[in-house]
């Protein structure tokens, strides 16, 4: 909708909207201008005339400011030529202000007149001057009186110095208007600019984005690649340490599983540094034996310790609960990594490992992992850098540990996610001590019975049958052998629709499914064969997958299968879980800690 300004031309939509903006939001400093004038007039014209104009101007203003903020929301819908033709209206009691002084007769009437009549050009022009135009309309009743002046001066001394006025007053209003439109253009060209540059961060925001989804990505599919390959060095090992082997072979040997150990944590470091940047580390949530911690914890460390001639103390204080709630795997990592360092770091001394517990409430405890060493300690300048990631203390090129860097990072990281800190103490020349101190929900502050321990031995002589399903011919042949050692009997199949076909042909007592195959992943081959009314559709089976999440192990029991086991394998758990075979999938399902229900055999 196109307005008209007044003056028969076209002003643009909003201009109307921008002038009102402008003189509401000047409403209270015209009542303040408003007695400035009064008092002026005051001064040269007398009380009663200028309290007549005093009160006549204040009520012009008020009835105005009254139609502005009635029509403030409508500027857009044709109510724009409203408020400059009120504003007109109104400036004419302004304008009567410098008519009187002229014509009072007073000695300063008038250059007290010229005085408000320039005033209330720039007034005006000041307030609207992102609106010229209507700055022009507003403003006439002021060009009104001075054509009456300069009328009433004609053929008189003052004439012309009275028309001399006008050049310099306009010329000192264009330059207003002028400087303001160059201002507005210079914001108007910033702000254009301002948003092109944020649209270009956006844009590098979303590319990063896409890149870290690309790496997330890429390392997912990594990981797999590289715990294949892993899964064939360190499983042909196991097997090459069975045999018969000179003294220097074994050395050989111990160097291939110790590199392949070593390869394998820095793997799952960068893994587990990536998955808590994106977000995505998971924690699982389960009842925890801190007997059974302590064990976990304490045991390795306690034999390195012992090898390399230190001493090595474990000790409780406090309140400790038998049982309490939390994911041991993440506690562990954490734990080990303080423990690890303090053993690595150490050369003579002493090694204290110490668990201190405070009761909060009834069910709840607050836990502190104290680990203190007697090594060399850690100057200030280190300790600031200490959690940095990819960072070493020793980063010389003569540093006698390896190591990404990561082990402290991640573990703070994980502790700050489980709702708890790692914070550490040092001493050059007297040693460190970290404390890893986090909160636990209390399933129980007694330690239950002891139950009977049940073996993981497999039963004498009891030969079975093993189908294995796996794509990679490295693992097929280790696993292949690994079965004929126990003196079973194994048939192989490079993917699911393969090992379909074997279990149509033959029973089994036992299926070990690798997941991802081509042709057909193991996940679909388990469900066909327990959808299916073969001989094996009761068959335990258990799915190997070179993927640690606990969505893909939950994937794997959803689809049918009976228990998991993580690439590399380890041969004493896949021993364990085929002693079970006997007892049926029943026991298998135990040793995973679900309860989902075991699917009928048609």
């Amino acid at each position: 909708m196109v307005e008209t300004d007044g003056l028969g031309q076209d002003a643009a939509p909003g201009e109307a909207a921008a002038a009102l903006k402008a003189i509401l939001q000047t409403q209270y400093l015209r009542y303040l201008i408003i007695t400035s004038w009064a008092l002026g007039l005051l001064a040269t014209l007398g009380s009663m005339t200028a309290g007549l104009w005093f009160v006549g101007t204040l009520a012009a203003g008020a009835a105005r400011g009254a139609v502005e903020k009635r029509i403030s929301e409508r500027v857009g819908t044709g109510w724009g030529l409203i408020f400059p033709a009120v504003a007109t209206v109104t400036t004419a009691a302004w304008a009567a202000a410098p008519l009187l002084a002229w014509f009072s007769g007073a000695p300063f009437g008038q250059p007290l007149a010229l005085t408000l009549l320039v005033s209330g050009y720039v007034l005006v022009f000041a307030q609207l001057r992102s609106s010229p135009r209507q700055a022009l309309v507003i403003s006439s009743p002021y060009g009104a009186v001075a054509v009456i002046i300069a009328v009433s001066q004609w053929g008189t001394p003052l004439f012309w110095p009275f028309l001399a006025v006008l050049p310099f007053t306009a010329a000192g209003l264009f330059v207003l208007v002028t400087m303001t439109m160059m201002r507005e253009e210079r914001i108007r060209a910033f702000q254009a600019h301002q948003a092109h540059l944020i649209e270009e961060l956006e844009a590098a925001r979303d590319k990063a984005n896409a890149a870290n989804d690309a790496k997330s990505n890429f390392l997912g599919i990594i990981s797999h690649e590289l715990r294949t390959p892993m899964n064939g060095v360190l499983g042909a090992a196991q097997l090459l340490s069975a045999t018969r082997l000179e003294n220097t072979q074994r050395e050989y040997l111990s160097i291939i599983r110790n590199s392949g150990d070593n390869l394998l944590s820095l793997l799952n470091d960068i893994l587990d540094m990536t998955k808590i940047e994106a977000g995505k580390m998971t924690f699982e949530i389960v009842d925890v034996s801190v007997e059974d911690l302590h064990r976990r914890v304490t045991g390795p460390f306690q034999a390195q310790a012992e090898a390399k001639g230190l001493m090595f103390e474990a000790t409780y204080e406090g309140d400790i609960p038998a049982t309490v709630k939390g994911d041991p795997l993440r506690v562990c990592q954490v734990i080990h990594n303080l423990l690890s360092n303090a053993v690595k770091f150490t050369d003579t001394g002493t090694v204290a490992y110490t668990v201190r517990g405070k009761r909060l409430a009834d069910r709840r405890v607050a836990f502190e992992f104290a680990v203190t060493d007697s090594g060399t300690g850690i100057s200030a300048a280190d300790l600031e850098r200490l959690f940095q990631p990819f960072t070493q203390v020793d980063a010389s090129s003569t540093r006698r540990f390896g190591g990404t860097g990561l082990g402290l990072t991640i573990s703070r990281r994980m502790a700050n996610i489980m709702g708890g800190d790692i914070t550490v103490t040092s001493e050059l020349g007297k040693g460190s001590t970290f404390i890893f101190a986090v909160e636990a929900e209390v399933v129980e502050w007694a330690a239950p019975k002891a139950v009977e321990e049940i073996t993981a031995e497999v039963e004498d002589g009891r030969q079975m049958s093993v189908l294995i399903v796996e794509d990679h011919p490295v693992n097929r042949m280790i696993l292949e052998a690994w079965m004929s050692s126990a003196g079973h009997v194994s048939t192989a199949a490079e993917n699911g629709q393969l090992a379909l076909d074997a279990c149509a042909e033959q029973p089994f007592d036992l299926i070990i499914m690798d997941v991802n195959m081509p042709v057909m992943d193991g996940l679909t081959a388990t469900r066909h064969i327990r959808d299916g009314a073969g001989i094996n559709a009761g068959t335990p089976i258990v799915v190997l997958s070179a993927s640690a999440r606990s969505e893909d192990h939950a994937a794997g029991l959803e689809a049918g299968a009976d228990a998991y086991l993580n690439k590399p394998i380890d041969f004493a758990a896949l021993a364990q879980m085929m002693a079970l075979v006997g007892e049926g999938r029943e026991a298998l399902r135990a040793t995973m800690g679900t309860e989902a229900p075991v699917q009928a055999a048609a």
